[in-house]
């Protein structure tokens, strides 16, 4: 996924200002593709030049609300179902169980019971999202409450793993 293709997405619900999307970012899609007020602004400068959104209202101190053009969608759906999603293999959490070993029995432990409590804040954290955020019926709404369902059984599930793992050494 891309930034430019989480901002086309975003704007398929309905035009929205900067501040709304970085919003929007901050609510529903900072688990899966975190932004910054810059990159977001940055990226949108260049989706207006390519044409695929268009300033759609203008309103004060330079607030510009934006839409997604016919390009945008298309983009958008071509991004959806002609790519392959990236499957990052990598994980430097996991990285380093591989090499526990060098350490003494106690470390590797408290290595494991900091990452079950790390999975455990972030599970705390998609909670609170959850249950304060006013969900609609909408595309986004429905979509986006699944997506942060991954984010807490994935949470839930790497907790208990880790708990295990503590356990096995």
């Amino acid at each position: 996924m891309s930034l430019r293709h989480a901002l086309l997405g975003l704007l398929s619900d309905r035009p929205a200002s900067g501040y709304d999307l970085l919003k929007l970012f901050e609510t529903s899609l900072a688990n899966a593709w975190p932004a910054t007020q810059s990159q977001v602004y940055t990226e949108l400068t260049k989706l207006a030049d390519a044409g695929l959104i268009t300033v759609a209202a203008e309103g004060a101190r330079g607030r510009k609300e934006y839409a997604l053009t016919d390009a945008g969608l298309a983009e958008l759906r071509h991004w959806l179902t002609e790519t392959t999603p990236v499957q990052h293999a990598r994980s430097d959490l996991l990285l380093r169980v591989f090499f526990l070993g060098v350490l003494t029995p106690e470390q590797a432990r408290e290595y494991l019971r900091w990452l079950a409590e790390l999975s455990a804040a972030g599970h705390d954290r998609l909670q609170a999202v959850k249950e304060s955020v006013a969900w609609d019926e909408d595309d986004l709404s429905a979509h986006g409450r699944i997506a942060l369902e991954y984010g807490l059984r994935f949470n839930a599930m790497r907790r208990e793993w880790a708990e295990w793992a503590a356990d096995q050494l």
